[in-house]
């Protein structure tokens, strides 16, 4: 089974939204923050309205979601084929909410992406290195990756280089590398996304 067959498992989450207007809000805050990421307000807003527990049961849900958007507005499907994005085993009513909001919104993020394409910065270097997160209710210690990027601005190039630095520890990082290896393997076989 790929990755991404097992990512379209979590969707069933989403019927733990008690509206249509809920899981509207979940799409319109994943897409507001496409650049930067959830924020712990964010997460909290949305774990409770899908009444989850924990971030491992939502992870897998966003990164999910976060896919179709990018595959329905970067790739500009239109209305007719965001059906044919879901492999058989999503739920029909599920398939059904989300391509009648995917379509929704769809004019207006392909807008905001036209709108991006002059003001995202390009990646000119990245480091890393480990240190040791001290967890708030114990003495232990866990071990983060602290990653470090250069980005440069590609509107003024005179604008100068901005530093950009977080902290991954081991389960985000698994999150993040599950997506990034469904980039890219999408981008070395084009023709799977059609």
């Amino acid at each position: 089974m790929t990755m991404e067959h097992s990512l379209w498992g979590n969707l069933p989450l989403l019927v733990r939204a008690n509206s249509k207007e809920s899981v509207e809000y979940i799409l319109q805050t994943l897409w507001r923050t496409r650049k930067v990421g959830l924020d712990s307000t964010d997460r909290d807003v949305i774990r409770d309205m899908l009444q989850l527990q924990n971030d491992a049961d939502l992870d897998p849900l966003l990164v999910c979601l976060r896919m179709l958007i990018r595959r329905c507005v970067y790739e500009n499907t239109n209305k007719d084929e965001i059906q044919k994005l879901f492999p058989t085993e999503v739920l029909p009513e599920i398939q059904r909410l989300l391509t009648l909001l995917l379509q929704k919104f769809h004019k207006e993020w392909r807008e905001d992406i036209l709108k991006d394409q002059d003001t995202l910065p390009s990646l000119k270097t990245m480091t890393w290195n480990m240190a040791n997160e001290n967890l708030e209710s114990t003495d232990v210690t866990d071990p983060v990756a602290v990653i470090n990027l250069k980005l440069q601005s590609n509107t003024s190039p005179n604008s100068g280089d901005m530093d950009v630095n977080f902290q991954l520890a081991k389960d985000t990082l698994e999150t993040m590398l599950k997506s990034m290896y469904s980039i890219r393997d999408q981008l070395s076989n084009p023709e799977m996304n059609h």
